[in-house]
């Protein structure tokens, strides 16, 4: 017998990061001491106390199907973290979703089309393209790379981009691969550009909590936003809670309505006894996000200052964990380099739409991100 496949799932490919941990996996199987900065989860254990609310809500029988939106401890404490953001969603605003990547492919496959035009913000992370394609959704890329990854200085481009035939504008801040936080001025040029072309945004804030130095505005706060805009967000990054599954989307009620039948269809709902665990994130876990974020700190100026040492000139990331590494032409070859000879994986930067990148993410020990500098020098990979 010979299957057939659909079209909308040989319209993507494998997620390239995960691909470049799995090849890391099997060398470390055959023995090898790989460091592995190339998957976006934090190396630190999720708290204590998330943990004992997960197991007391075990313990408490909170095993069964939960409300598919979630339960409603669960989206008014989200409610109640957005309005102190100056948000103003309320719990009948909140699908909570098994992962943030699940709100994202729910919100897509509600807005987008077959032929509707999707505007992304290069470099993107690489699960942007794969579910506008999977929805049928056409993809118009505005290069950021040029712009030193920043968004001000390439609202031009924007501008060019986006018309009265885009039907979604997709922005992530901080940004995944590259760190950006974009400021005020840039978010105020989308929020133009939304309003003339009445276009819907997608403000994934994934990394919100995990910044240094600079304060992070959520794209709905802006006048005019609160109704074309759908944030997302989650607990695998700021809580370490990634294999948890666990995050939502928030949007007006009538996107709400709309997505929620996907979602019942689909997953049904996140997890019960993860969902009251995620309560205990949101109100008793400041100090421990903090200290993780201190760790991030110290380890991005550790980085960017032992590169500089060999002449290796990078942006310096305001936010989340990762860093655009300038590499070959060849960037796939070159973190192929890097893994077989120095024993370090990345991830190329053509995977989210800027060739001649490695992604780095120093969501690692810091002597192993020393070392990982060390062994590509001697490689002289860098």
């Amino acid at each position: 017998m010979t299957m057939e496949f659909s079209d909308r799932i040989q319209r993507v490919e494998p997620s390239a990061t995960l691909a470049i941990s799995s090849l890391a996996s099997q060398l470390e199987a055959e023995g090898e001491d790989v460091i592995d900065l190339s998957v976006g989860e934090p190396d630190f254990p999720t708290p204590g106390n998330i943990v004992e609310a997960g197991e007391q809500a075990m313990e408490d029988g909170h095993t069964g199907y939960p409300p598919s939106k979630g339960v409603p401890e669960l989206r008014e404490a989200i409610a109640e973290k957005l309005q102190a953001d100056g948000l103003a969603y309320e719990a009948d605003n909140v699908i909570v979703t098994p992962g943030a990547k699940q709100a994202l492919y729910e919100t897509v496959q509600t807005l987008v089309d077959d032929g509707d035009e999707v505007v992304l913000l290069d470099p993107a992370w690489v699960s942007y393209e794969a579910m506008v394609k999977l929805a049928g959704g056409d993809l118009t890329r505005v290069d950021l790379a040029p712009h030193d990854f920043q968004l001000e200085p390439a609202l031009a481009d924007l501008g060019e981009a986006v018309s009265d035939a885009t039907e979604l504008l997709i922005v992530n801040s901080p940004s995944n691969p590259t760190g950006a936080v974009y400021s005020d001025a840039a978010l105020e040029g989308v929020r133009d550009l939304a309003v003339e072309h009445d276009v819907t945004v997608i403000s994934d804030e994934i990394y919100e909590q995990i910044t240094y130095g600079v304060e992070l505005t959520s794209l709905a706060t802006l006048d005019d936003m609160y109704e074309r805009t759908v944030t997302i967000n989650g607990f695998s990054k700021a809580y370490s809670m990634t294999g948890w599954r666990l995050g939502y989307l928030a949007a007006p009620e009538e996107l709400v309505s709309q997505a929620a039948k996907l979602h019942s269809h689909s997953v049904s709902s996140a997890t019960n006894f993860v969902q009251r665990a995620g309560v205990e994130a949101l109100r008793d876990t400041e100090t421990e996000v903090g200290e993780m974020v201190e760790a991030f700190h110290e380890r991005r100026d550790r980085l960017v200052a032992l590169l500089k040492q060999h002449d290796v000139d990078v942006r310096t990331p305001d936010g989340a964990f990762y860093l655009m590494l300038p590499v070959a032409d060849d960037d796939q070859q070159w973190c192929e380099d890097a893994l077989e000879q120095s024993h370090v994986a990345t991830v190329p930067g053509s995977a989210f739409g800027a060739p001649g990148y490695a992604r780095i993410s120093y969501a690692a020990d810091l002597g192993r991100i020393e070392e990982a500098v060390e062994r590509l020098v001697d490689a002289e990979l860098l």
